[in-house]
């Protein structure tokens, strides 16, 4: 086989790797970020429920009211069956309140008979009459003895029919005595302290399906407001309620297993609570009324403490300020260092010093120039221009623009080099000086290449995370007004995305709970680094163009 064809076999074989190499990259890629983006999506594209109306009109004035109250009178009906079932079943097992009740109708007999004005005699005669009975109601709810609370109950309620009691506050009792009595057919008292924590979870995880129940008071936190707004959220608790995981004990072991349990089936079973789960499951499209929402705010929006509703607009504000300000710091700098290390400095032990450094500086964790800018630019620069020494927007940008310093530098160095010296040499034989020949020849062709470092160095500093944690970014806070006067908000704290995502991602409990937001934050980021390197992309091509020529 000549030379030549072996060389083109080479070619070929080098050019089948690299393709091969790119193919798998794009494939990882894929691999990686169809998952996350899906779910990432799932924060603007989901099915809304009646509580995601409800709140988008009460936080944000989005939406029509008279629908809204239209639409939850619709489904108020179904809803308040389940209260009827959860009200009547605690009333047998939450013995406290119908015996302060009791109590309550006690007093107000007495009332009742003074206001008659009863003589004294009669008047003690029958509250005495009245306190014994009372006292029996008391005793029934009171044991746990379920044939014991049944002869009592009997016995209390052959005092019906008295005419002392017909017509008084007192006919209240044996209401309460007589539900009592029937509900005690259906349940086991000596299991009252297992039914009060099951249905104790019960009505937790309906109320976070539904929300407060009509004539509550509106909690304080915007999460406990509404029910579940989305309906991924809302078959979560739909599950809560219908199952529960219990551990058991395998056989001959002393191990335990987690066991999924049927609550109709097992915690319930013969009680009058047992129709509830059946009715959640059968009608929990009609509870909630799903719709296809495209939530297009989401980018817009401010959202709640944790991050629970609401969208990402005031991270997205604060990623392009601390991003965009970085670069103005950094670039400047890049090329001017680059310059002066390529045209001016030769190459001394000092000048091969100073690369070694700027090219471990680019290997440096990006912890260590967080470090680095909470105590130079926070602690020691801000005190001296008359500023607290606290972080804000400016010690961040900073602080990031040192982070991607080198990679600009070694990049302008590199676009630098690759300048034909054909295009100085004819400069300067025109009489133009060097400083003239750089600004107006070399860096114009170098441009491109310079570019390139930007848009990586744009991208990183866009995504950095742990630098924000000590220099300028916060979970929560107010927006932050870009067109401040006197430059204002350069002293503030900011909120952004990557810190937002590194913030759900450590989160408590409630941040779990919705796990849309931290997938559709960090595509939010992704999105915003993409159109951000589009943007640069498309004016290198455009410098690339006009230097060709074309």
């Amino acid at each position: 086989m000549s030379r030549t064809g072996y060389r083109l076999i080479q070619d070929r074989v080098f050019t089948g790797m690299s393709s091969v190499t790119v193919g798998v990259i794009v494939l990882i890629l894929l691999v990686v970020l169809i998952p996350m983006m899906r779910r990432g999506f799932s924060a603007v594209l989901f099915s809304g429920t009646i509580e995601f109306r409800k709140m988008q009109y009460s936080l944000y004035q989005r939406g029509n009211e008279s629908d809204i109250v239209k639409e939850t009178q619709q489904i108020m009906p179904l809803r308040q069956e389940l209260y009827d079932l959860v009200d009547g079943f605690k009333r047998g097992i939450d013995v406290e309140e119908p015996i302060d009740h009791a109590k309550e109708i006690y007093r107000s007999y007495g009332d009742y008979l003074r206001l008659r004005g009863v003589e004294r005699e009669e008047l003690s005669d029958l509250r005495g009459a009245a306190r014994d009975i009372r006292d029996q109601l008391i005793s029934a709810y009171e044991t746990t003895d379920e044939s014991e609370a049944t002869k009592i109950l009997d016995e209390f309620l052959t005092h019906r029919e008295d005419e002392r009691f017909v017509g008084t506050p007192l006919a209240e009792l044996f209401d309460i005595g007589f539900r009592y009595r029937k509900l005690l057919d259906t349940i086991d008292l000596g299991s009252r302290e297992d039914y009060r924590q099951n249905l104790e979870e019960v009505r937790e995880a309906l109320t976070q399906l539904l929300g407060p129940r009509p004539g509550e008071p509106l909690p304080v936190l915007a999460q406990e407001q509404f029910g579940a707004t989305r309906w991924d959220m809302a078959e979560r608790q739909i599950y809560r309620i219908i199952y529960d995981e219990v551990w058991e004990p395998i056989a001959g072991s002393d191990q335990l297993q987690k066991k999924v349990v049927s609550r109709a089936e097992t915690q319930f079973k013969g009680t009058s609570l047992e129709p509830l789960f059946g009715m959640v499951e059968t009608n929990a499209t009609e509870l909630l009324n799903p719709r296809l929402t495209v939530y297009w705010q989401y980018f817009f929006d401010d959202s709640t403490p944790g991050h629970y509703f609401g969208g990402v607009g005031p991270e997205i504000v604060g990623t392009l300020m601390i991003s965009l300000l970085s670069m103005v710091f950094a670039i400047p700098l890049g090329i001017i260092s680059a310059a002066y290390l390529i045209e001016c400095a030769g190459d001394s032990f000092v000048i091969r010093l100073i690369r070694m450094c700027i090219n471990t500086l680019a290997g440096v964790p990006s912890i260590v120039f967080g470090l680095f800018g909470l105590a130079f630019f926070v602690q020691w620069m801000l005190p001296r221009l008359g500023h607290k020494p606290e972080p804000c927007i400016l010690t961040a940008a900073m602080t990031l623009a040192v982070l991607v310093l080198p990679v600009i530098i070694r990049a302008s160095e590199e676009a630098i080099k690759s300048v034909p010296h054909t295009y100085k040499e004819a400069s300067l034989s025109l009489g133009a000086g060097r400083f003239l020949t750089f600004i107006k020849v070399t860096l114009p062709a170098a441009l491109p290449g310079i570019l390139t470092g930007v848009i990586l160095s744009l991208s990183r500093a866009a995504g950095e995370t742990a630098p924000l944690l000590f220099t300028g970014a916060v979970a929560l806070g107010p927006i932050v007004n870009i067109f401040e006067p006197n430059l204002g908000a350069l002293w503030r704290q900011t909120r952004t995305l990557s810190y937002g995502s590194y913030d759900l991602a450590v989160g408590d409990r409630l941040a779990m709970q919705v796990p849309h937001n931290q997938y559709g934050m960090v595509i939010a980021l992704i999105m915003l680094v993409m159109c951000l390197n589009i943007v640069a992309i498309v004016i290198r091509s455009r410098i690339s163009k006009k230097l060709r020529g074309q």
